[in-house]
C-alpha cells in the first residue's frame, strides 16, 4: 500500500504519536502502540490486525491521565505483515465510533487536549483545526 493511497482515505489530519493501546478480542488481550491519531481515528501498529469491519473497545494510556482513554473503534483497513515496509508498518486503521453527538464531542475534546499537551495549543489547532 502506498502512502498516497493511505492519505486519500483520511478525512482528518493525523499526527504521529506513540501511545500504548490495550484491547481484548475473543478471550485474548492485546497490547500494541498507536502510530498516529486524529479526531476521527488512529493507526494501531500490530502484526495481528483484526479483520476489517471488527468493532471493539480499546484503552489508550495517556501520560498525565490517571485513567486510560476508552474509545470504541471499527477496523476500516489493515496492512498485513507480508505487505509492510518501514514506511508502511503492519497494523490497522481504526475509525472512532460514537453512540451520539455528545460522546463524539467529548472524545474530540480529549484528542484535542492530548495533542495540545504533546505539541502545544498552536500546533494542535493547526493540525486539527479550531475546537
Amino acid at each position: 500500500m502506498s502512502e498516497k493511497k493511505e492519505d486519500n482515505r483520511r478525512q482528518e489530519a493525523r499526527v504521529p504519536i506513540e501511545l500504548k493501546v490495550e484491547y481484548k478480542r475473543i478471550n485474548t488481550f492485546f497490547a500494541d502502540y498507536t502510530k498516529n491519531i486524529s479526531r476521527g481515528g488512529t493507526f494501531i501498529g500490530t502484526t495481528r490486525p483484526l479483520e476489517v469491519g471488527t468493532e471493539f473497545i480499546f484503552a489508550l494510556t495517556i501520560p498525565n491521565m490517571t485513567e486510560p482513554l476508552r474509545l470504541r473503534g471499527r477496523v476500516i483497513w489493515t496492512n498485513p505483515v507480508h505487505n509492510s515496509s518501514p514506511a508502511n508498518p503492519p497494523g490497522m486503521g481504526i475509525e472512532f465510533q460514537y453512540t451520539n453527538d455528545a460522546e463524539r464531542h467529548e472524545k474530540d475534546m480529549a484528542v484535542q487536549r492530548l495533542l495540545s499537551s504533546e505539541f502545544g495549543e498552536y500546533l494542535a489547532t493547526k493540525i486539527l483545526g479550531p475546537k
